[in-house]
């Protein structure tokens, strides 16, 4: 479990976010999403759209008949999920060396 989802819950929709944050150089059809975060093809095909319509993920690539996505890091949402991300990994970590020390 990440701290994101630790922190605001294991709703499919941040287990994707999630996903995207974490792997987020990399584009990923839907159903490799699917499988890497538990959750059924049926069940990202009803968040994928707001995905899509929020511009979080943007579409890369047709490999086939699949199409790739990745995060759009330029979207400014995308950045303050990457920032706020960042600051919760280092306020985590922080919290772990006092603990350590202690």
């Amino acid at each position: 479990m990440s701290l994101l989802t630790e922190t605001f819950g294991e709703t499919p929709l941040l287990k994707v976010i999630d996903f995207f944050l974490t792997f987020r150089e990399f584009d990923y059809s839907k159903t490799q999403v699917a499988e890497e975060v538990g959750i059924s093809r049926i069940t990202i095909e009803k968040i994928w759209e707001k995905l899509v319509k929020d511009k979080i993920v943007i579409k890369t690539r047709n490999i086939g008949r699949a199409q790739l996505y990745k995060l759009n890091v330029k979207n400014l949402r995308v950045k303050s999920l990457i920032e706020m991300d960042m600051k919760m990994s280092a306020a985590a970590a922080k919290e772990n060396l006092i603990e350590v020390r202690a």
